[in-house]
């Protein structure tokens, strides 16, 4: 049965008493990568792995998440600034032990693409901040393989310059 989680707001990305933060560079436009991740829900599945279901709710304002172990997150859009940012909070949870949870996209120009940054905001009891604190480098794994996999998914494949042997 879903728990009603603490409502925090965006500050709680600094203030959080466990944050988790991963970074990626995709080689995808900034407003390329916002619309997957804002905008196309439905296609959350098909390059984040962990997600087995990511529906939009009340006019577009949330968010139903599900993933992969039988986790659900209904959440609240907090921050839609396309190409920019994208953050939401999750009002209502089965997973065990979270009190408050927050979640950030960051999104900038890089080089030849966009530089991405997560972060995980949490708060729960001591046995959910320990599990979560061990789970980082796990949790980093998926983000980053779901970065290369929405990269691919965006990036067409190039074709080799005329004149060069492959």
């Amino acid at each position: 049965m879903p728990r009603r989680l603490r409502p925090v707001e965006l500050d709680f990305t600094e203030s959080a008493p466990l944050r988790l933060v991963f970074t990626a560079e995709l080689t995808a436009p900034p407003a390329a990568v916002y619309r997957s991740l804002a905008v196309e829900l439905g296609s959350t599945p098909a390059w984040f792995t962990a997600v087995t279901a990511a529906t939009p709710t009340d006019g577009g304002a949330g968010r139903t998440v599900r993933l992969r172990g039988g986790i659900e997150f209904r959440e609240t859009i907090l921050a839609s600034d396309p190409a920019v940012r994208y953050a939401y909070r999750v009002d209502e949870t089965n997973a065990p032990g979270v009190t408050a949870l927050l979640e950030e996209w960051a999104l900038s120009p890089a080089a030849d693409g966009t530089r991405v940054r997560w972060t995980m905001a949490l708060d729960g009891n001591g046995a959910c901040r320990t599990v979560m604190r061990l789970a980082r480098p796990g949790v980093g794994r998926s983000f980053r393989d779901a970065m290369r996999s929405l990269d691919r998914r965006l990036t067409p494949a190039r074709l080799p310059s005329p004149g060069t042997a492959r």
